[in-house]
């Protein structure tokens, strides 16, 4: 196998700052990309979603090595595979997943692959799990984004960061359970743990946001609140499940939401990304209950909490991160509840373009134009 093109939408520097239409932090460029080694493939990509962690390396919120290649919420077909790959072919459809899993870690032994060590630490240095580049532009390696830079027509991943899925289920229906529904879905079920009957709250309501109310209604909360700074974001919330919305901007609204839940919520998930929305969150956990954040904040932000409240009573703090999933059962599980029609996750599906239209498809998710608009490669 020989080193191939592909066009793909490079970050060369960052921070940088919107209307991306005008700043052009992504540049579309032909970049070479190596063959796959031992343990790879090569995918090619069909649709990758717009989500706010590519956002946030953009505008310099979680500070990534630059030149690289964006995206993360994928799916594609598979072209080749590499060396010692043999429950993957070409022509197999797969959903990418932004942790890989080494599967022999402390925490992947624990059966917690997204707090994966080698994972989450070539993550941050922009290579595949393997400690690889292959991505290169002139000569100049190019980092890789979480093991998958989606944002291209073809790319080079881990077999630990792939997920095979029925070919029957659209490319761009799929790419949305590598991220959106894996986050916000997995944070209800496996780290909420959610019984039927309980009541939520979900403070946030972007693709992971929302996917979380999906989440409690497919757990068959008796009551979900869904709390947001836009009134489209709350009403596409009311579509999906939630009973009762309540806009983060006005005054008292902590409150007003423990008012009409009778102290507040058994279960309340910060999904926004904020200091702010995460004190939020837990003023509106009643006694005894859980406060779940699966938002990512800048890494200088703090929150004000009271320790004598953990106590007296009794109450829980815990993050979340990719869900507390296991993907290659979860992501399964939660494509059958969609054919099922138990997860309407096709209604996140807000917009589609082009790899060309990319800068401006972040304008649109900056301005919480969209819920999801997915590349269409």
């Amino acid at each position: 196998m020989t080193t191939t093109t592909t066009r793909a939408a490079v970050l060369r520097r960052s921070p940088v700052e919107g209307p991306y239409a005008t700043s052009r932090p992504l540049s579309i460029e032909t970049v070479e990309l190596a063959p796959p080694g031992d343990g790879e493939v090569l995918v090619r990509i069909k649709a990758a979603g717009l989500c706010h962690s590519d956002l946030s390396v953009i505008d310099g919120v979680r500070p990534r090595p630059t030149p690289m290649v964006l995206g993360h919420e994928a799916a594609g077909i598979v072209e080749t595979v590499g060396a010692g790959v043999d429950d993957l072919a070409p022509g197999d459809h797969v959903v990418m997943v932004f942790v890989p899993s080494c599967g022999h870690c402390s925490p992947c032994a624990e059966g917690r692959p997204a707090l994966c060590e080698p994972g989450n630490a070539r993550n941050g240095e922009g290579t595949l799990l393997s400690g690889e580049r292959r991505l290169s532009c002139e000569g100049e390696p190019v980092h890789h984004h979480l093991g998958v830079s989606a944002f291209a027509e073809r790319s080079v991943l881990s077999r630990r960061s792939l997920i095979k899925i029925d070919p029957e289920l659209p490319l761009e229906i799929a790419a949305l359970f590598g991220c959106a529904v894996l986050t916000g879905v997995g944070a209800v079920v496996n780290t909420g743990r959610v019984k039927a009957g309980e009541t939520v709250a979900v403070v946030g309501l972007g693709g992971v946001g929302l996917s979380a109310i999906l989440g409690a209604v497919a757990a068959g909360a008796s009551r979900i609140i869904a709390v947001d700074l836009q009134a489209d974001k709350l009403d596409m919330a009311k579509t999906l499940g939630a009973t009762d919305i309540f806009n983060a901007g006005e005054a008292g609204v902590a409150d007003a939401v423990r008012a009409a839940t009778g102290g507040g919520v058994d279960h309340a998930f910060e999904m926004a990304g904020s200091a702010r929305a995460l004190e939020l969150a837990f003023a509106i956990t009643r006694r005894g209950g859980a406060t779940v954040t699966a938002g990512l904040t800048p890494p200088t932000a703090t929150m004000a909490l009271s320790p004598l409240k953990l106590v007296a009573e009794e109450r829980t703090l815990k993050g979340s991160y990719v869900g507390s999933c296991i993907p290659s059962r979860d992501i399964p599980r939660y494509i059958a509840l969609y054919r099922g029609g138990r997860l309407p996750v096709d209604r996140l599906l807000t917009s589609r373009g082009t790899l060309d239209d990319i800068n401006e498809g972040f304008d649109a998710l900056a301005a919480g134009r969209t819920v999801r608009h997915v590349v269409l490669l």
